[in-house]
């Protein structure tokens, strides 16, 4: 059967920029998106075009990829967003990994052509093989349920009038069958040279690690995009609870002398508590999600070990077993990271933020 664009949420008069870095992947998300879109069909309807980030961390190389996706483009009449940015010297300046600060720069070029209203809709070629990859990534770097969805096929990028989304409509296909597909047309594609370098944790699961649990399990990729899939599922379902519960649960700032309660007490500081008697009758699950939801309210995000800490703090040990490092009594303090702190009141788990000092020019 021949392969075709998978049905997507893009409705006619959607203005489409296709993400192409002229690999293999974004190469065949441009052709199809182009043959959904072309004459004498026109099923899509779109405005379409394309979209190009330089991110000049291989030197020729990346120029020649850049010259090759203007070369198709033009071939194939599509408009072409060209952005070029030194990531390496963005890296530096923001202490980021290269792979994030590559992230950033594209997301920040994407959402510049929906500011500018060139595009609504921004598509990118992740497959089936990409969601399995990040959802290994994920389990080894120890996230909970929300990084266990791993890339989404949608997601919404700024706000409107000047947001838009992103949509993976290759998310559930093979990154096997495009190259198929490419290579039945005869099209060429450009490979990227650092996808061999294995100092990166994308590449050495790609082909050190995965191919060992393929041995074991033939569909281990299938398997980890379902476990996708039921994450964000399972995800949705507990924010829907949260979003319930938590006005019941959650009080804004501190309590202050003759009563009521203050925002802040110190210019930058915001807190919170949550009463202790009211998350005794919750479950496990639920109390842990509370302390981390009231934690996110403060811009903070809790480790497993982290959110442990803090529920022994307030009198719920995991299991039963007291962490020798927490003190339970009323008036005990805890030094959490990212500026967090929590304290132990006779009725409230307290939590307080301060704002991180500038740093220095």
């Amino acid at each position: 059967m021949p392969l075709t664009l998978p049905p997507t949420p893009i409705q006619p008069g959607d203005r489409v920029a296709a993400a192409i870095s002229g690999g293999a992947d974004s190469t065949a998300l441009l052709l199809l998106v182009h043959a959904a879109n072309a004459p004498p069909r026109n099923a899509l309807g779109v405005g379409l075009s394309a979209v190009h980030i330089n991110h000049t961390l291989r030197g020729h190389e990346s120029d020649a990829d850049q010259a090759f996706v203007e070369d198709l483009c033009r071939r194939l009449e599509i408009p072409l967003h060209s952005v070029r940015v030194d990531t390496a010297a963005y890296a530096e300046t923001h202490k980021q990994s290269l792979e994030e600060a590559a992230r950033t720069l594209r997301y920040e070029a994407f959402a510049t052509l929906l500011r500018e209203k060139k595009a609504n809709l921004i598509l990118t070629a992740h497959t089936l093989d990409d969601q399995a990859e990040t959802v290994l990534m994920k389990l080894l770097r120890g996230a909970w349920l929300e990084g266990l969805s791993a890339i989404s096929p949608v997601l919404e990028l700024g706000t409107p009038p000047a947001g838009g989304k992103i949509l993976r409509p290759l998310l559930n296909t093979r990154r096997e069958a495009l190259r198929a597909f490419l290579r039945e047309r005869n099209q060429p594609w450009r490979e990227d040279s650092s996808n061999s370098d294995e100092t990166f944790t994308r590449n050495r699961l790609r082909h050190t690690v995965l191919p060992v649990l393929r041995q074991e399990n033939p569909s281990v990729d299938q398997t980890l995009a379902n476990l996708a899939e039921l994450a964000r599922e399972e995800e949705a379902r507990w924010q829907s609870e949260l979003t319930r519960i938590l006005p019941h649960l959650v009080l804004p700032g501190k309590p202050v002398r003759g009563g009521g309660r203050a925002n802040s007490t110190q210019i930058g500081e915001q807190a919170l508590a949550i009463e202790i008697d009211r998350l005794r009758p919750l479950d496990a699950a639920l109390r842990r999600r509370v302390v981390r939801a009231a934690a996110r309210q403060l811009g903070a995000r809790l480790s497993f070990d982290e959110t442990s800490r803090l529920l022994t703090l307030a009198g719920f040990p995991p299991s039963g077993l007291n962490d020798p490092r927490v003190p339970t009594r009323p008036g005990s303090k805890l030094q959490l990271s990212q500026n967090l702190l929590a304290e132990r009141s006779p009725r409230e788990l307290r939590l307080s933020r301060c704002a991180p000092p500038p740093e220095p020019a």
